[in-house]
């Protein structure tokens, strides 16, 4: 089951892939632009078939995928087709590029090449690949937590800790240190089943509103819950005397926005929600993809801290982090579990949906970083072409002319060098200390 999910995740993040890719070739084919090549993965090619003038294809390696367009670096200023060859630092490398953007144009493809499309026409081709990868997230989202549903804390209890041990001593044992004191829960008599009907004189909808409280009150607090007893059980009143502790924020407050836990001193009462699966609705799926949008964007931007840990844990030994990165080595490896775990199918089936709902967030949002080769990169050219010639018109000067991108090419090459180096720290963090799903 590990193996057949770790193969259903891969064919899942393959058709992820071709799917952002179909985003640029539809858009670059309504507006004109030859596409001689739609190839999903790297390396030898495995199976190949010419569909009218494109070459669709997979190859050996599932690790991304690319459209060839013809025509995507504008030639040298002064020049049409860019087929010259200068020395220089950089000037071979620039000239090369310039070669072989233009090594599929055939007679009668001069006004099919991406660079003489307009500005907006280009953003629109390089942003439709992301965007379709925000569709199928959206969408995948949709099925899992409308059609699913998802563990959703209610305010009945589940469980009662015994006893007063602080996140940062925590353990996984369920017995309590020597000389830990009973939880506040513990000491008013709480038991499993109790519905919480107010916490201090006010009613909460949800069970996270009623955490916010919890770790804010202070004194003797009055709780209302009814309790499941043979015949009907009668509203009871408890009385707490909440304790103050340094607990962990999963979900709430800072977390909520950074994905990260969170230590803060609250006060604690020592009760676990019951957690049922609950279709959510039209307003809740929106909450819940905007957290995620969040956290995703902030979880990039501290990419680059990441580094030292992932060191860590691949020449180290040391723990990995969960909250770290994971390659899509990783992350299939994630959904094998997830199906080889005791859950109910409909459970793992709506995980791993939901897992690649996540990678298709973070597909959309890495690829609109503004660097080449990432289609951030090819947009943010396209805006400041648009700036500049709106800028020339204004004046009444004449047209600028496309920007040389083939200029950005000794920087890009940096910068896919950098994008290889850690997506390779990050797969052999995944094999050698891979991040473990506690299903």
């Amino acid at each position: 089951m590990l193996v057949l999910g770790v193969v259903l995740f891969a064919l899942g993040l393959m058709l992820s892939i071709a799917w952002h890719e179909l985003g640029h070739f539809t858009a670059a084919r309504h507006f004109g632009v030859r596409v001689p090549e739609f190839m999903v993965g790297f390396g030898p090619t495995v199976f190949a078939r010419q569909r009218g003038e494109t070459l669709f294809g997979i190859k050996a390696v599932p690790l991304g995928g690319y459209i060839r367009m013809i025509g995507m670096i504008p030639p040298a200023p002064g020049e049409r087709f860019g087929r010259s060859r200068r020395s220089g630092p950089f000037q071979g490398l620039i000239d090369d590029v310039r070669a072989d953007s233009v090594k599929d144009i055939r007679p009668g493809d001069e006004d099919r090449q991406l660079w003489t499309r307009k500005p907006w026409q280009r953003i629109v081709v390089m942003f439709a690949g992301p965007f379709m990868n925000l569709i199928l997230a959206l969408a995948l989202f949709l099925v899992v937590l409308m059609g699913f549903g998802i563990p959703t804390a209610q305010p009945v209890v589940a469980s009662v800790s015994k006893c007063v041990v602080p996140a940062s001593q925590a353990t996984t044992t369920t017995d309590c240190p020597p000389g830990a004191p009973l939880t506040p829960a513990a000491q008013a008599g709480f038991q499993a089943g109790d519905r919480i009907v107010s916490f201090d004189g006010r009613t909460y909808g949800s069970w996270e509103d009623m955490q916010l409280a919890i770790r804010a009150a202070s004194g003797t607090v009055p709780v209302v819950v009814e309790r499941t007893e043979p015949g009907g059980g009668a509203p009871q009143t408890l009385t707490l005397f909440p304790q103050l502790i340094q607990t962990q924020l999963l979900d709430l407050d800072s977390a909520r926005s950074t994905g990260e836990p969170q230590y803060v001193t609250g006060s604690f009462l020592g009760l676990s929600p019951i957690q049922p699966t609950t279709r959510q609705t039209p307003g809740q799926v929106v909450d819940y993809v905007g957290d995620m949008g969040i956290r995703a964007v902030n979880s990039i931007l501290a990419l680059p801290t990441k580094v030292p840990a992932l060191f860590g844990a691949v020449f180290l030994g040391e723990q990995r982090d969960v909250n770290g990165p994971v390659s899509v080595v990783g992350v299939s490896v994630l959904g094998g579990e997830v199906l080889a775990s005791d859950n109910a199918v409909a459970d793992e089936i709506a995980m791993m949906l939901q897992l690649l709902a996540a990678v298709n967030v973070s597909l959309f949002l890495l690829n609109l970083l503004p660097i080449l080769p990432l289609d951030g990169g090819h947009i943010l050219p396209a805006v400041w072409e648009a700036v500049k010639k709106r800028i020339a018109r204004l004046r009444g000067r004449p047209d600028p002319g496309p920007v040389d991108m083939a200029r950005l090419m000794p920087i890009a090459y940096g910068f896919a060098l950098v994008i290889m180096l850690y997506g390779g720290l990050v797969i052999l963090a995944d094999i050698v200390n891979p991040i473990k799903l506690n299903l």
